[in-house]
């Protein structure tokens, strides 16, 4: 098999196809997660955390322990907001209706683990007594 069919061969697989798709959608679901921050989110985080303080620009030596507060705080913010809109608020309409238990039609020999059907007397694989 040659490169190029090998190639053709990765690249039609169904898994990386998937994964482009999701890497598409998921940064398109980015740009809108951080446009709700953003537009909606830090203007109410302004009335606890006054607008004023450059709390980003805070050093210690040489370490910027602004940047870092500041690049936690936004991935906190933005966590609590995926997980408030995607888990709570949208999960309550994706519930699915929980699917009903098919009763087992074989049991467990208890000698040799096997599957047997369930009104056996006799396990077909060991010939033990059920």
């Amino acid at each position: 098999m040659s490169m190029k069919d090998e190639f053709k061969a990765f690249i039609m697989k169904g898994n990386v196809i998937d994964l482009a798709v999701a890497v598409v959608v998921g940064s398109a679901f980015g740009k809108i997660v951080t446009a709700f921050v953003d537009g909606m989110v830090m203007p109410l985080v302004t009335y606890v955390l006054p607008a004023n303080i450059k709390w980003e620009e805070w050093v210690i030596g040489t370490f910027r322990i602004g940047s870092v507060l500041g690049a936690t705080v936004n991935f906190l913010i933005i966590a609590l907001v995926i997980f408030l809109v995607l888990i709570k608020f949208l999960g309550r309409f994706m519930k699915k209706e929980a699917v009903p238990l098919v009763a087992s039609t074989t049991k467990e020999c208890p000698a040799c683990l096997e599957q047997v059907p369930l009104k056996a007397t006799r396990c077909k694989h060991c010939t033990s007594q059920l």
